[in-house]
């Protein structure tokens, strides 16, 4: 993993859903929550880059564009909601 702060961007939008279906179910749809996180230049106990912004942290897989760890409002993500990152 590269650490270097070029390596990353500097900010994403993370969608909070409701939990992924199981294969052979529908698909659950729709948003709960967005937040638009910036780069905070830290790096979290996951060993990813860390992300804040309007009440959400988040440490993100920069390659894979994958939500490895995050909080909203300081608490752990509700049982059943899954973090995504926003399609480009």
């Amino acid at each position: 993993m590269d650490s270097s702060p070029a390596s990353h961007p500097a900010q994403y939008t993370v969608v909070l859903r409701p939990g992924l279906a199981e294969p052979g179910d529908p698909a659950r749809r729709g948003v709960l929550r967005t937040a638009l996180v910036e780069a905070t230049g830290d790096f979290g106990a996951s060993g990813y880059p860390r992300y804040a912004g309007e009440g959400v942290q988040a440490d993100i897989d920069p390659e894979t564009r994958t939500v490895e760890a995050v909080t909203v409002d300081g608490e752990e993500l509700p049982y059943g909601w899954v973090a995504q990152l926003a399609e480009d």
